[in-house]
């Protein structure tokens, strides 16, 4: 963990001297950047493990950039901005971002907050469960792929995935055709008990659920289970 690259793409050239400051002190390879172009130089040059993003940027604004750095499997996404209505949290949830702070900012909660979307990040391909029940032979399966963050259609369509979204589809594959609980879920992505008042995983889920039929051009069978949670319907099995 020590030795991974964070990029913190912020404007303002103070905070942005501070946080990059703050993260190498922590042992973290650090750098700064004020604009995406900037971003994308970084990314040229070295493997960036999480993107601190701000949202009102010159040129490319920050959402624009979390939705472009979900094409990359591997990158974490932290936004932090001045902007926290529910509308911009639920945006910036939705585009892709892994966890959302608002400014200003408590240090040691975003270095928290770093490391434990590292964690995340290193342990979503390693310990992806794995299905062991195969699917009857008369149904089509899903196949999820534990090594590059990945899950394939029936009909041969691969989508990948963030490392949020690869704990979530881990956690339903391993119980297709089950409903699996809001608090079971919470505590496998965020290790935290679920809160009603919170619309994280809500928001989450329905992430997925809107790439999914994106790419597959169908509605997936990934459903909400009134009073209970979340169900993945179809078999699946990982690989």
């Amino acid at each position: 963990m020590a030795s991974a690259v964070i990029a913190v793409v912020e404007d303002e050239a103070s905070l942005r001297r501070d946080l990059v400051e703050y993260l190498r002190g922590c042992g973290f390879d650090a750098v700064g950047a004020k604009t995406g172009r900037e971003l994308n130089d970084i990314l040229a040059a070295k493997p960036v493990s999480v993107a601190i993003l701000d949202v009102n940027l010159p040129g490319e604004d920050g959402f624009t950039i979390a939705a472009r750095l979900r094409e990359t499997p591997g990158i974490g996404v932290i936004m932090v901005t001045a902007r926290g209505s529910t509308v911009d949290r639920v945006v910036g949830l939705e585009i892709g971002a892994d966890a959302y702070m608002v400014k200003p900012i408590e240090m040691r909660e975003l270095e928290a907050q770093v490391k434990s979307l590292l964690r995340r990040l290193e342990s979503a391909p390693a310990h992806a469960p794995v299905s062991t029940a195969p699917p009857a032979a008369d149904e089509e399966h899903w196949t999820l792929h534990a090594t590059d963050w990945s899950l394939t259609s029936p009909g041969g369509v691969r989508v990948s995935l963030t490392s949020t979204e690869m704990k979530l589809a881990s956690l339903l594959a391993a119980q297709a055709r089950q409903p699996v609980s809001r608090d079971q879920i919470s505590l496998a992505l965020y290790n935290r008990r679920w809160d009603p008042q919170d619309r994280t995983i809500d928001t989450v889920v329905r992430r997925l659920r809107n790439k999914l039929e994106k790419a597959i051009g169908e509605t997936p069978p990934l459903k909400s289970e009134h009073g209970v949670g979340y169900v993945f319907s179809a078999p699946v099995r990982t690989v």
